[in-house]
């Protein structure tokens, strides 16, 4: 008899996106003719910028000819993306990175979920909430919580992003060893500033702990003040390890490319106290369950930091930043609190009422999709996220109908 893994078992019984899906789709078989404006999962739609689209034709090119064929490339990255990223993210920024501290994958959802196998299984977990629901449900099933009680996992620590701490939670008054935070926020659009950031920093040091610091939106950061990378701040190579990913830089959503930035100070300890070098961990287990990005993908990405990619990739989360402007202005006139949606694609919107309930109101009256924030966290009732992913067009549309449903 094969026995199953368990902590598969404390999952909650559906994954919030599932269950989003699953109310579209009975919506739309019950309503064939009314076209949904899905403003809900932040999937991006526009197309490549032109230089990443160049670089993949002329890496698919290099493929058909027997000089320039590339096969099994490098685990961690190509060095000339490496090297790009790590001149252009990092060290343009007076960030201190270097190339072989960088490991190219096929995107931050992959890396926030896989980094925590390097770590014990009894470590103390502390989340946001509201939460990305991947940090959570990858710890559930690797065995380090309880069963799922009211709404949280017990053995997890939840750091409350509330609108009282301008969803920059506070510090844990308990001992935890691994802190997960994303800034700019997914779901909330919320930043958090450098001496905010800089608390967490010293908290970390302080208590031996590490920071996986998700900034899969800091591309969206208009603000010269945020900062864009954990690195900013003095002492965080000690005690930080940064996601980062081309899927809402430039649109690789369906292309698939990301990195985790792992620098050399980083410590962690065994059960004899003996210190052990994270870097030389991630290393080994990169290596050993992941065969690298593809070469093609690798280049497009690589055209990221030439100037016309840097202009380009710009142009592309302006348009997305305008998109958010539309949807917050049309929030706020119909009364609704919000947040975001300035230094982030989404914005974060205080409904007055069940996310759910909500979420179907927008759903069915509308033909609108929106993401419930109670799926994200206890903190989220009350809350939906909107997403500026869209064309203009449809997000014009989707507000004269939020408008005419609310008003």
């Amino acid at each position: 008899m094969i026995r199953i893994n368990e902590n598969y078992t404390k999952l909650k019984a559906s994954y919030l996106f599932a269950d989003i899906a699953k109310r579209v789709t009975a919506f739309q078989q019950a309503n064939p003719d009314k076209r949904i404006i899905r403003m809900g999962i932040g999937d991006v739609t526009e197309p490549l910028p032109e230089a990443c689209i160049d670089a993949f034709h002329r890496g698919v090119d290099e493929m058909a000819k027997r000089e320039s064929f590339r096969g099994y490339g490098p685990e961690q990255g190509y060095a000339f993306l490496r090297e790009a990223i790590a001149k252009h993210d990092f060290q343009a920024r007076g960030c201190a990175v270097e190339a072989d501290e960088i490991f190219v994958s096929d995107g931050a959802k992959c890396d926030c979920g896989n980094i925590q196998e390097i770590f014990a299984g009894d470590i103390r977990i502390a989340v946001p909430d509201p939460v990305y629901p991947v940090y959570v449900d990858t710890n559930v099933m690797a065995g380090r919580t309880g069963p799922n009680t009211g709404g949280r996992y017990t053995g997890l620590v939840y750091l409350e992003c509330t609108k009282e701490n301008d969803y920059v939670p506070a510090l844990p008054t308990e001992p935890v060893d691994l802190i997960y935070l994303c800034y700019p926020n997914n779901p909330t659009g919320a930043v958090a500033t450098a001496p905010q950031l800089r608390q967490w920093v010293d908290y970390a040091r302080a208590h031996k702990s590490i920071i996986l610091f998700d900034a899969a939106y800091e591309a969206f950061v208009r603000d010269p003040a945020i900062p864009r990378s954990i690195y900013e701040i003095p002492g965080a190579r000690e005690v930080a390890i940064e996601f980062r990913s081309f899927s809402k830089t430039a649109g690789f959503t369906g292309t698939r490319c990301g990195f985790i930035v792992v620098p050399k100070e980083l410590k962690a300890w065994d059960d004899a106290g003996n210190a052990h070098s994270v870097h030389a961990l991630w290393n080994r287990r990169h290596s050993t369950k992941f065969n690298g990005v593809s070469y093609p993908v690798q280049r497009a990405a690589e055209a990221v930091f030439t100037p016309a990619g840097q202009a380009q990739t710009k142009q592309l989360t302006d348009f997305y930043l305008a998109n958010a402007a539309i949807i917050r202005a049309a929030m706020e006139k119909l009364g609704l609190a919000c947040i975001g949606g300035d230094n982030a694609p989404y914005i974060w919107i205080n409904t007055g009422r069940d996310s759910w309930e909500f979420f179907d109101l927008l759903l069915n009256n509308a033909g609108v999709v929106c993401t419930p924030g109670a799926g994200f966290g206890k903190c989220g009732e009350g809350y939906i996220r909107l997403s500026a992913f869209n064309s203009r067009a449809n997000v014009e549309e989707a507000m004269e109908r939020v408008r005419s449903v609310l008003s």
